[in-house]
């Protein structure tokens, strides 16, 4: 039974796995974690032994990924299909795939631990390192490029750098999917209200629904663009939260989420979606533990991210900035909730309290089409307005590209915002490599089970032939 699900899954391309209308758990490689070696919890940001491995694919980018500020790791699985460039502020190492605080879950050793679909840039004075290592040894994978390597470029034994023109075709779909996923649940009708004061948001469900839908029109901001609370009431346990943030260029800039147990967004983290259908510019602001996953669904937009720490799953079919005043992160955590199904969702209706302006109707979400790389918006935030490749095999060397000179490009490097809420969020120490700094650190998984949907294109394969006889690191 598994080998015929198996060849059957195998046999209809990813884009039909996975559409939106038939499925609402996000697919590999989107979504929860996948692997034999998923934990069965998920700890608070630590620098402890790695508690598991994960192959699902953490932070996604359908055009450019830029690190600048003083931004200082991306855990997890990372694939952006344009161009990688690191251009720190002061230069220094940015890890990826293994973080020195974060979940400490990384992908499987051997694995492509950052694919590149256009060329790697590392400006002068900054390094990437790829891979770590715990008591119990190491956690080694690959960069695997489609265009050139210029700059500074350390790979633990025994990952490689490996040069493939081909690295981004496997993630196509994956791109098409984001732009329609995010599509959909930016239609989804409200099922609750959001009150935004000058202090607080407040998210109020309607208390039954397994599928909470809040449709927002206007920044989460303080009337001056500064930080605010995130509060939500009469959501039932477990049920899928979803956030949309409607406009062009939407911002929320918030001191709420620790990654601590009892926190009630670190509850919440790995069925709470933020969603950005069609933005311009998005940006993710702040001093927090940033509790949730994002969706930003326009493949012309660029996200910008300046948290101390982003907890949850990234995917954005446009341009990703990860910035920050500090060394920010993003932290490897699943995305298991349900979102809305497109088949018997409706026109989103706002639900924001009458004292906002009326509410734009949100575009659909543009064709897919190779990303516009806008230029790189501040992030700053301005004041509040009313609107899977099969992994190679691992070379047995450790493959560090020689420095180069580097391409006269401008630099991107911008500045994060300095946080202005006296709210703690945690602790910081250097790195062991140099250059490297902790960010200001302040549950639960559900495997994707295909089983149904397998045995689904089975059925239906059978109808065809019934009918054809009488288809992770510091330290």
């Amino acid at each position: 039974m598994r080998i015929a699900v198996a060849t059957a899954f195998a046999a209809v391309p990813m884009a039909a796995v996975l559409t939106v209308g038939s499925a609402a758990p996000l697919a590999p490689p989107l979504g929860a974690c996948t692997g034999p070696d998923c934990p069965s919890t998920w700890p608070a940001p630590n620098n402890g032994d790695f508690t598991g491995r994960d192959a699902t694919i953490n932070v996604f980018a359908g055009g450019d990924y830029t690190v600048n500020g003083r931004a200082a790791e991306a855990e997890g699985k990372i694939v952006t299909l344009g161009n990688l460039t690191i251009d720190k502020n002061g230069g220094g190492v940015f890890n990826m795939g293994v973080v020195g605080v974060g979940s400490r879950v990384v992908p499987p050793n051997g694995s492509d631990f950052v694919t590149v679909g256009g060329n790697v840039d590392v400006k002068s004075g900054n390094s990437i390192l790829i891979g770590g290592s715990d008591s119990h040894g190491p956690a080694f994978g690959n960069l695997r490029h489609a265009g050139s390597v210029t700059g500074t470029v350390s790979i633990d034994p025994t990952g490689s750098s490996i040069q493939d023109p081909n690295a981004a075709a496997p993630y196509q779909t994956v791109l098409t999917q984001i732009e329609e996923i995010s599509d959909c649940v930016g239609r989804a009708a409200a099922t609750g209200t959001v009150d935004v004061s000058s202090s607080q948001a407040t998210f109020t469900g309607d208390g039954t629904s397994t599928k909470q839908v809040f449709n927002v029109t206007r920044n989460l901001t303080g009337p001056s663009g500064g930080q605010i609370g995130l509060v939500f009431n009469n959501v039932p346990a477990g049920a899928t939260v979803v956030v949309n943030m409607l406009g062009d260029n939407p911002v929320i800039n918030t001191y709420t989420g620790t990654g601590l147990a009892g926190d009630q967004t670190t509850d919440m983290r790995s069925k709470l979606m933020y969603n950005f259908p069609t933005a311009t510019t998005a940006q993710l602001l702040g001093s927090a533990q940033f509790q949730g996953s994002v969706l930003a669904g326009n493949p012309g937009g660029t996200t910008t991210i300046a948290e101390p720490g982003m907890n949850g799953r990234v995917y954005v079919a446009g341009n990703l900035i990860q910035t920050g005043t500090g060394g920010y992160e993003i932290h490897s955590y699943p995305f298991d909730g349900d979102l809305p199904d497109c088949r018997t969702t409706p026109s989103p209706s706002p639900s924001n309290s009458p004292s906002n302006s009326p509410s734009p109707s949100p575009s659909p979400s543009p064709s897919p089409t190779s990303p516009t790389h806008s230029p790189s918006p501040s992030p700053t935030a301005p004041t509040s307005t009313d609107h899977a490749p099969t992994p190679p095999s691992p070379t047995a060397s450790t493959t560090s590209p020689s420095a180069t000179t580097t391409s006269p490009s401008p630099s991107s490097s911008t500045s994060g915002p300095v946080p202005t809420s006296s709210h703690p969020t945690g602790h910081e120490s250097s790195h062991h490599h140099g250059g490297g700094e902790l960010p200001s650190t302040g549950t639960g998984n559900a495997p994707v089970v295909l089983g149904a949907a397998g045995v689904g294109l089975l059925a239906l394969g059978g109808l065809a032939v019934l009918a054809a006889r009488r288809r992770g690191r510091h330290g």
